[in-house]
């Protein structure tokens, strides 16, 4: 049985005759806060959409909690405990705060209705304040999402990805378009969560993954041409070439 919570062995995928992710081995620990990182072009953002179902592979294998999803849907990815964040903040914007994280959590009930049970009401309720607390977003529980600044909004995202009750979020580029001060704020609550469940994250911000990761992944022309920890790459020749410029 593997120690991995997430696996995938000579994951490829082809376009015609371009190769965007080629035989990537990849291992995602259980409690661990993963980089993926590489420059534009590299199939970070593939290899998030083959592990997520949102794209099927050419060859390879991908396995999460020792079951193959190789071949499996978006959706049953999803019900498997698997949550995604997308580059594009993907948020009920005419929904308040605490009514994007309802939804989510709704989701997991097979129904919630007038006859309910009272305790399933409450659990959803407690569930909301958790996380909304976890974000600190408390405060912010009754503003309409479309209202919230972008960092907050990206934060709402994560929100109703961990309301789906996930064992592993996957963050695509959490911080693109922040503030530093957002960007700062954002990466200090994804460590936090990262205590609480485990993370895969894309993310351009080398001040943010050398700050927050546990190890670092680096991708170029669809290969893994590195791994290890923040100091590790940051030591690497290979990526000081490809990826930091040096």
């Amino acid at each position: 049985m593997s120690e991995y919570l997430l696996e995938t062995r000579l994951l490829t995928k082809r376009f015609k005759g371009v190769v965007a992710v080629d035989r990537v081995d990849f291992h995602l620990m259980k409690g661990k806060l993963h980089a993926i990182i590489g420059p534009n072009g590299a199939g970070k953002t593939t290899f998030f959409n083959l592990v997520t179902g949102g794209l099927s592979s050419t060859e390879g294998r991908i396995f999460f909690q020792n079951e193959e999803i190789t071949h499996l849907p978006s959706h049953e990815i999803s019900k498997r405990g698997v949550a995604r964040t997308f580059q594009i903040t993907s948020i009920f914007r005419d929904l308040t705060v605490k009514g994007n994280i309802w939804i989510g959590a709704l989701s997991c009930k097979r129904f919630v209705g007038p006859f309910s049970e009272a305790s399933r009401i409450l659990d959803l309720q407690s569930k909301t304040e958790e996380i909304m607390g976890l974000l600190n977003l408390q405060d912010k529980q009754s503003v309409v999402a479309e209202n919230l600044s972008h960092g907050d909004q990206r934060l709402l995202e994560i929100g109703i990805g961990l309301s789906t009750e996930p064992h592993v979020l996957l963050l695509d580029e959490p911080t693109a378009g922040m503030s530093a001060e957002e960007s700062t704020r954002t990466a200090e609550r994804i460590k936090k969560l990262s205590e609480k469940i485990t993370i895969l994250i894309i993310e351009h911000d080398m001040d943010v993954v050398m700050g927050i990761a546990d190890l670092i992944t680096v991708f170029d022309q669809g290969r893994v041409i590195a791994e290890g920890s923040p100091t590790e790459i940051q030591e690497n020749p290979a990526v000081q070439e490809v990826y930091l410029g040096t």
